[in-house]
């Protein structure tokens, strides 16, 4: 399994650790992964996914993870995440036409 977020992509990165004296010992950065369960009010079930705590703090900001899908691009989604990103978009499509 990759070290991951499956919603915005973030990743390992790699750098130097440096000391007092300058000396440089290459380090590998994780990113802060959380197994998390999140609701889908559109589909109306439960979601597992791998993400980070930074992109738990943006799925809050932008109002559930609907709206966080709705509004992500595809590039930075995992295969799991852009498949239930279609099935909302699909969902609320057919919502739609009926409120209007």
């Amino acid at each position: 399994m990759s070290r991951r977020c499956e919603l915005t992509g973030k990743g390992v990165q790699v750098g130097h650790l440096v000391s007092h004296s300058n000396r440089k010992t290459k380090c590998r950065f994780l990113p802060n992964l959380c197994n998390v369960t999140l609701q889908s009010d559109a589909l109306n079930k439960r979601v597992r996914l791998r993400v980070t705590a930074h992109a738990l703090r943006s799925v809050e900001h932008r109002g559930g993870l609907d709206a966080f899908l709705v509004k992500a691009r595809e590039i930075e989604l995992s295969q799991t995440a852009k498949l239930l990103k279609r099935e909302i978009e699909k969902k609320l499509a057919e919502t739609a036409p009926a409120a209007a």
